[in-house]
């Protein structure tokens, strides 16, 4: 699919965390460290399961996936970010700003249905365990991996297209740390109206189709587990479950209050 880019801006300004001089410096120290610590714990997760055959089952095998796709979205945003810490004027070029854009919306889209996938295969282990190898077979676990990264590559797809189709006359001070759709559509010199409809549309359906799948998927777990007798296979259930779902309440939580609230754009 190609674009044409008919906008005037060549280039955007980053505005960033903040502008005071005196923060610059600190925060630069701040980030890279949260970065190197999410690059080195994700590629060690990484490593730990392609290299232990332990360690070779559906469920680790979504985890793997997911550390591999976190520590692509944050190599998207980070490294751009630190840079900009040690710059005075935080420019980048319209084609960068839309690549940035396409690759984040990629990955965290992906995100959302790989986090649905690791739902499943919890359903599956505490619901129907005597069923668990068939129905997370190597073959359905790869289906739903490519279906997670086609959501993710559709859905990328749709959004940079959208903000292609904008144009951008004088204004190209982005008021944020990284190319996001939001920002963009208020530096636009033409109506955002389409854009609005598809973001809502869009973003609606990879937040809320996820999530439904998701919490009802904990719904039978949970009817399960209060079924078992043992309290020790009780909490270990539990255990077992508590990190996905803190992690799809932060996940999908933040993404809802960030994309599905209206816009004055």
């Amino acid at each position: 699919m190609a674009f044409e880019n008919d906008s005037l801006v060549t280039e955007f300004i980053l505005l960033g965390i903040t502008d005071q001089p005196a923060l610059q410096i600190p925060l630069f120290l701040l980030f890279l460290v949260i970065y190197m610590t999410t690059a080195l714990g994700n590629l060690t997760l990484i490593i730990l399961i392609v290299l232990n055959s332990h360690l070779h089952t559906p469920m680790y095998f979504f985890l793997l996936n997911l550390s591999f796709i976190d520590l692509c979205y944050s190599s998207v945003i980070t490294p751009k970010m630190l840079m900009n810490f040690m710059q005075k004027k935080n420019v980048i070029s319209y084609m960068e700003c839309m690549t940035q854009l396409y690759f984040f919306c990629f990955f965290v889209i992906s995100e959302c249905y790989v986090l649905t996938s690791m739902a499943y295969d919890r359903y599956i282990a505490i619901c129907n365990p005597l069923l668990y190898n068939i129905a997370l077979s190597p073959k359905v676990c790869s289906y739903l991996m490519l279906g997670s990264y086609f959501m993710g590559l559709s859905g990328a797809m749709i959004h940079t297209g959208c903000i292609l189709r904008l144009t951008f006359c004088d204004g190209n001070t982005i008021n944020h740390y990284f190319c996001d759709v939001l920002p963009l559509l208020q530096l636009s010199c033409t109506s955002t109206y389409v854009n609005e409809i598809e973001l809502f549309i869009v973003t609606g359906k990879d937040i809320i189709v996820p999530t439904v799948i998701i919490f009802t998927s904990y719904g039978f777990i949970l009817s399960s587990i209060l079924k078992i007798r043992s309290t020790e296979s009780r909490s270990k259930a539990f255990s077992t479950c508590s990190s996905h779902i803190l992690a799809v309440c932060l996940f999908f939580g933040s993404g809802a209050f960030m994309y599905l609230k209206p816009t004055s754009a």
